[in-house]
This record gives structure tokens, C-alpha cells and sequence, in this order.
């Protein structure tokens, strides 16, 4: 079979899935990037297409099948390169699509731009599939050990920073241990210069990410505290998130830290999962919903306008109507500022797949409606309990309609006529 020519250097970027992956591939473009190849967007025709997948769900791994089928039929004569998650769970899944030319684990990240150099260097692969043979380039999860430095720089005003990847939780429900390794992560004055790196882009606000972001330091004996207050010190970086966090891991040192900075933000996502106990050591997460509660309340009391994203997953295996009803009624009595609510998807080499009494998918279904209903219900009460506060907000380049968009330090969504002058600028306003 004839190999293409594959010299352009045209190259589109897909990211699927969390905060952590988009800061992931922002770090992989800029490679491509600074060796001179131009950056497209993902539905034009590119020669490169690089597919940073997600496999949280069957229906994440869904998407990222489609994805990579639709790129394919962009331009049959373009790599593709797929890596992330489903790359490390499901490498042989994914060679066995048309048009897959490599396929790199979570160790092998990092090298995404070299591979592709690589397999253009030698005019291509051969072999039988449509480019020929397709490669994958992955470990035995237990060998990942390094950490593939990353952060965004694709927003003029905001950019995603990781600080921590990988996690030791083991959640019975959860495959990230399994796609991602153990809690790792850089030593503080690493992160810094990243940080620096970002302050000197211009770039006014980070969100730092990680799959257990809380649990920064396990590899450098370091602790996550001495982060956020190195972070503070840095000119030029004017606001802080923290992308999620467990509700173990925020203790009542950071919690009152975060209320006396100057940065960081009254904004909180805290992974909940369940509002039963029972459902909670079924999944065994490492705390109780009075934990939680009491957390949340503390929180409120240094902060009282503080947002609070709460996520939580229905249809867990057990979960009868009476222990979602226990979520429904501590969420509500609680009054967080917004649900994330998921269904629970079984995976493979997981506990929780084999256990009794799996959910309907029509029940979860209904649970998941239920939860949005008063997820909506609850954000409405948040912005009129914050309706006529004077606010600081962070605008952001997108127009539409004739208005700018951003975001006050507490996450409300605000709205305003379109000022160029403002946009990457914080401006008060009144609610």
C-alpha cells in the first residue's frame, strides 16, 4: 500500500475530559509549536491530530472513539496520535481503529512530539492499516513514575497549572490510579517557575489542577500549605483557584489561610460522591458526610460567600431509592452553589464492577434528572443571596452577542457590554 505524504505542519489539538488534560495538551501544542508548526483548530483539516482522551465513563471512552473517527474523516491522510486515559487503559481498543497511527500511554506523554517526529522522519509506517501499522508506546501502570510538567497558556486570562498527578486513593468505583499511577508531584520551587512562566505571558488568574491536588508532596516530603503560600508571593498573578480538592485534605489551616489571602479565591470544589454513609464506605471514600458538612460549614464561616461545586455520583451498585434520597436531603438542607452529578458507569478492573444490586440505567438516569433540578435550584438561590454585593470580576476575551463575559472571585457568571478595553482586566462591580 501506497505510504502518504504527510510533510504539512498543520496540527490540531482535541482535549476530552478534565482540567488536568487540557493543561496537559496546552504543554504538548507548544512543543509542536516551537518547532514551527502551525496550530489549527480541531474541525479543519489538519495533517497532525493529537486526541487527549478521557475513560472516567463507557461514555467518556465513547467519545473519544467518535472523536478520533471524525478526525480520521477530516483528512484520511493525517497522523493520529492518541494519547491520555483511555490511551493507557485501552491501547490495543484503540489500535484496532481506522486511522490510528500511534497510541501513547501515560508514560509516554510527555515524548507525544518526538514519536510523531519520529514516524514522519521515516516517511511513515509500514505495514497493513490505512498508514500503515499502528504503534502503541505504554507501560505496566505500576513502571509510571515520572510527571509530565504542564500548564495552559491558550487563555489570555486564565491558565490551568498542574501541581499533583496520579492518586492512592483507590476509590472502588474509579480507574484514575489505574490510568494515571500514584500520588506524585514537583517540588515547590519547580512549580514556581512554572508559575513565573505564566505571570510573565500576562496571564492574571491560575487554576491549579491535579488528580488529587490535595495530596501534594507525597514524592518531595513537601506539603501542600507551602505551596499556595510560595504561589501568593508571585507578581503579575492576581487570583488563584483550586480546581478540586478532598474534603479530607482541605484542613482547617488552608481553609483559614485562603480567607486571609490576597489571591486566592472564595471558590471550592469538593468531590462528595454520596450523601449516604453507607454508599460513601461502599465507595470507600475516606470521610463521612459529617466530615463533609463539617468542612463546608467551616468554610462558610471565614468566608460566607464562598461558591461551593460539589460532585456527586448516583446509581452507585446498592444505592437504593432511600440512600439517594439521604443525598438529595443533605444536599439541599447544605445548599452548596452547584452539583456536578454523574452516573455511576462501570469499569472494568474496578471493585465496584463486581458488586451486587447494579442500578438501572432508567433509575440513574432519573437521579441524575432529580439532581439537576435542584442543582439549578440551588444556583439561583447563590446569585440572589449575592445579588447587590459589590464584586471583582475577571473578563474574558469571548463576545457574543455584543457582550463580554467573566467570572467574580465567588464564580458567578457575569455579563456586560462589550469593552475591549476591560477584557484580561479585573473590574468591580455590583451584582
Amino acid at each position: 500500500m501506497e505510504i502518504n505524504d504527510k510533510t504539512g505542519n498543520r496540527v490540531a489539538f482535541l482535549t476530552l475530559g478534565c482540567k488536568l488534560n487540557y493543561s496537559e495538551t496546552s504543554a504538548i501544542a507548544r512543543q509542536f509549536t516551537d518547532h514551527g508548526y502551525e496550530k489549527v483548530a480541531s474541525n479543519r483539516e489538519a495533517d497532525i491530530y493529537v486526541i487527549n482522551t478521557c475513560s472516567v465513563t463507557e461514555h467518556a471512552d465513547k467519545k473519544c472513539r467518535t472523536a478520533i473517527r471524525k478526525l480520521h474523516k477530516q483528512n484520511p491522510n493525517a497522523i493520529v496520535a492518541v494519547t491520555g486515559c483511555y490511551a493507557q487503559l485501552k491501547p490495543q481498543e484503540i489500535l484496532g481503529i481506522e486511522g490510528v497511527d500511534l497510541v501513547l500511554g501515560a508514560d509516554q506523554k510527555q515524548n507525544l512530539f518526538m514519536k510523531v517526529s519520529d514516524l514522519r522522519n521515516q516517511g511513515g509506517i509500514e505495514g497493513g492499516n490505512i498508514h500503515g501499522k499502528a504503534r502503541s508506546f505504554s507501560c505496566a501502570i505500576s513502571e509510571v513514575e515520572t510527571i509530565f510538567p504542564a500548564y495552559s497558556s491558550d487563555d489570555r486570562t486564565r491558565s490551568f497549572l498542574k501541581v499533583q498527578d496520579g492518586c492512592d486513593y483507590n476509590c472502588s468505583y474509579c480507574t484514575i490510579p489505574l490510568a494515571r499511577g500514584k500520588s506524585r508531584n514537583h517540588p515547590v520551587e519547580f512549580i514556581i517557575g512554572e508559575a513565573r512562566e505564566i505571570a510573565a505571558k500576562g496571564i492574571k488568574e491560575v487554576v491549579l489542577t491535579g488528580v488529587n491536588t490535595g495530596d501534594f508532596g507525597k514524592t518531595t516530603g513537601e506539603e501542600f500549605s507551602h505551596l499556595l503560600k510560595k504561589l501568593d508571593e508571585i507578581d503579575g498573578i492576581e487570583r488563584y483557584r483550586i480546581s478540586s480538592i478532598e474534603p479530607n485534605l482541605i484542613t482547617p489551616e488552608i481553609i483559614k489561610w485562603i480567607s486571609e489571602s490576597r489571591k486566592f479565591l472564595p471558590h471550592f470544589h469538593i468531590p462528595l460522591q454520596s450523601g449516604s454513609n453507607k454508599i460513601q464506605a461502599l465507595m470507600k471514600r475516606r470521610y463521612n458526610r459529617e466530615l463533609f458538612a463539617e468542612r463546608v460549614e467551616l468554610i462558610r464561616s471565614h468566608m460566607p460567600y464562598a461558591f461551593f461545586g460539589i460532585d456527586v455520583i448516583v446509581g452507585f451498585p446498592g444505592e437504593s431509592e432511600e440512600e439517594f434520597q439521604e443525598t438529595y436531603n443533605f444536599l439541599e438542607n447544605l445548599k452548596p452553589s452547584f452539583l456536578h452529578v454523574f452516573p455511576y458507569s462501570k469499569r472494568n478492573n474496578t471493585p465496584a464492577a463486581g458488586y451486587e444490586h447494579q442500578v438501572s440505567e432508567s433509575d440513574k438516569h432519573d437521579r441524575v434528572r432529580r439532581l439537576t433540578l435542584l442543582s439549578d435550584s440551588l444556583y439561583e438561590q447563590f446569585v440572589e443571596k449575592n445579588r447587590g454585593r459589590s464584586e471583582k470580576v475577571l473578563f474574558e476575551s469571548t463576545q457574543k452577542g455584543g457582550k463580554m463575559f467573566g467570572y467574580t472571585g465567588n464564580y458567578i457568571r457575569i455579563e456586560a457590554p462589550y469593552n475591549g478595553e476591560l477584557i484580561g482586566k479585573i473590574a468591580e462591580i455590583v451584582i
